[in-house]
Formats: structure tokens, C-alpha cells, sequence
């Protein structure tokens, strides 16, 4: 099956998983339920439960026991762009073409979002009976996740970025920053996806991380060109936000040619971690060409 369609039933899949763990509007309270709804189906590109549910293909696992590490690391994802939005953090207005939470809502709405979210994607791993894993490797996709979220992970990158605003950061001091704030939750995505395999051994677990890491940082290079070559309708927020934030980005320290060539030789050396898995691994590959060519 071809990557976009691929792409379509799994993202039909988990939205579907979303649809049945998030709680209805109905229920009290109301509207904290209703902009948890708003964050979370607001056209998203699901590539994170995309990576979980191509990893746990990749080995061979049930697609209704990717079902719930998909749906934890979405509802991580959706918080973190709530809360990135904010006016304390990068003060955005738009996402993905609509106002953002808090301007849907209100400040205070949009924070109880994020919390909410996040302790939701906890409760997910913990209790979805469709997970047929181990005890110890729930535990281990709760503790993956929790390492991704934190001060060791995305929270920690997005302290590095509001430090670094207006400073001069070589390029090694960048990587990590990216490697905390974006990589870590597509790292985790692959782990989870892996994790759910009963079966899976710590060589293979390696390499599958290493082409996590590989396409994480080339998803932000990719990120940081679209923001200067793409346009605010295509991007579905503002064109030029990183420059007017005067933010230290790949291009602006490596030039544009300098920075697709550094996307280029990531997913090179993605590939090549790979290079051991079969052909059901094919999408894993697929995927990592389309981070680097998307146009959003």
C-alpha cells in the first residue's frame, strides 16, 4: 500500500481512538471538554501515531495494540502546541489555519487543556486492555513517555528555545535543543511502537532509535526552511515567525542549501539503521522522505 494511503487509514484510525478516549462536550465541564476537542481535531498531520503505528508494523504487531500508544502520544503533541501558543511562550495566534486555543477560548481554558491532555495520555497507556504487552513494557512506554515530555525532553527543549531567543548558538548547541523539544517525542513514538511488540530485543530497539533521532532532527530542519519558503495559508500560521521571533534556526546558521543538505544526510543515515529490517519496514523509509519534501 502506497505511504499516502497508508497515511489515510491510519489517520482514520487513531482518529477514531481519539474519538472514544477523549470525553464527550456533554459532560462537566463542558467547555474545558470542548477545547480539548478543538486542540486535538484541528487537521493535524497525526505523524507521530503514524511513526507509532509503521514501527509496531514493522514488527509484525496487531494494529489494536498500537491503538493506545498512538492515541498517548497525540494527546502529548496536542498539549504541547496549546501551550507553545500561549503568550507567555510564542504567542501565536494561529494553528493549523485556525485561531489557536486560547484564542478560541481563553488563557486560563487553554492551560486546563494542556494538563488535562497530558495526564489524559497517561491514563491511556495504563489502562487500554487492547495492549498486549508485558507489565514491565507498559511500564517502560509510561516511563518513555514521561522522559519525552519532561525537562529531559520537550519541556526542557522549549526552556532551551525561550533562553535562547536573541543569543548566538553554534550548531551543536542547537541540535540539542531541537533533540530535547522535537526529537524526543518522535523518538518516543518509534520506542512506543516498538515497545508494543512483545518480542522486540534491545539491538533492534537501538536501531530503531537511532532512526527516530535521525528523522526527528530533520523534521525541525525541514520546519525551520518552510518557515522562510512556504506561506502562512500553507502553513496554517504565521510565515516568518521564527525570524520575527529572532530565533537561531538551521538556515540561519548552515544557509538554505546548507540546511536541506543536513536534512538530506539524515535520512541517509536513517535509512541506514534500517538497513537489517525487511520490507515491512518500507513505510518506516517512506516516511522519512516525506518529513523532508512535505510543503507543511
Amino acid at each position: 500500500m502506497p505511504l499516502k494511503s497508508l497515511m489515510t487509514t491510519y489517520r482514520q484510525r487513531v482518529n477514531s481512538a481519539l474519538e472514544t478516549w477523549l470525553p464527550t462536550p456533554e459532560i462537566q465541564p463542558t467547555r474545558l471538554h470542548q477545547a480539548m476537542r478543538y486542540a486535538v481535531f484541528n487537521g493535524g498531520k497525526r505523524v507521530r501515531p503514524l511513526l507509532v503505528y509503521l514501527t509496531g508494523s514493522a514488527l509484525n504487531v496487531n494494529p489494536a495494540s498500537l491503538d493506545a500508544p498512538a492515541c498517548a502520544v497525540e494527546f502529548i503533541h496536542a498539549f504541547s502546541l496549546v501551550h507553545d501558543d500561549l503568550p507567555a511562550m510564542d504567542d501565536d495566534d494561529l494553528r493549523r489555519g485556525k485561531p489557536t486555543c486560547h484564542k478560541a477560548f481563553d488563557e486560563a481554558t487553554a492551560l486546563l487543556v494542556g494538563d488535562a491532555l497530558q495526564t489524559l495520555a497517561f491514563y491511556v497507556i495504563s489502562h487500554d486492555s487492547n495492549l498486549q504487552t508485558t507489565d514491565k513494557q507498559r511500564l517502560e512506554m509510561i516511563e518513555t513517555l514521561a522522559l519525552a515530555s519532561g525537562s529531559r525532553g520537550m519541556a526542557g527543549g522549549q526552556a532551551i528555545d525561550m533562553d535562547s531567543v536573541g543569543q548566538s548558538l553554534n550548531i551543536a548547541e542547537l541540535e540539542n535543543m531541537h533533540i530535547h523539544k522535537t526529537g524526543a517525542l518522535i523518538r518516543a513514538s518509534v520506542k512506543l511502537g516498538a515497545l508494543a511488540c512483545p518480542t522486540i530485543d534491545n539491538n533492534r530497539l537501538e536501531k530503531l532509535d537511532h532512526y527516530a533521532k535521525c528523522i526527528g532532527l530533520a523534521f525541525q530542519i525541514q520546519d525551520d526552511i518552510l518557515d522562510i519558503e512556504s506561506s502562512t495559508e500553507m502553513l496554517g500560521k504565521a510565515q516568518g515567525s521564527d525570524i520575527a521571533h529572532n530565533k537561531v534556526t538551521y538556515p540561519s546558521l548552515l544557509g538554505m542549501h546548507g540546511a536541506k543538505q543536513m536534512a538530506d544526510e539524515l535520512i541517509e543515515d536513517a535509512m541506514t539503521s534500517l538497513a537489517d529490517f525487511d520490507k515491512k519496514a518500507e513505510p518506516l523509509r517512506w516516511i522519512a522522505n516525506y518529513i523532508v519534501t512535505r510543503n507543511y
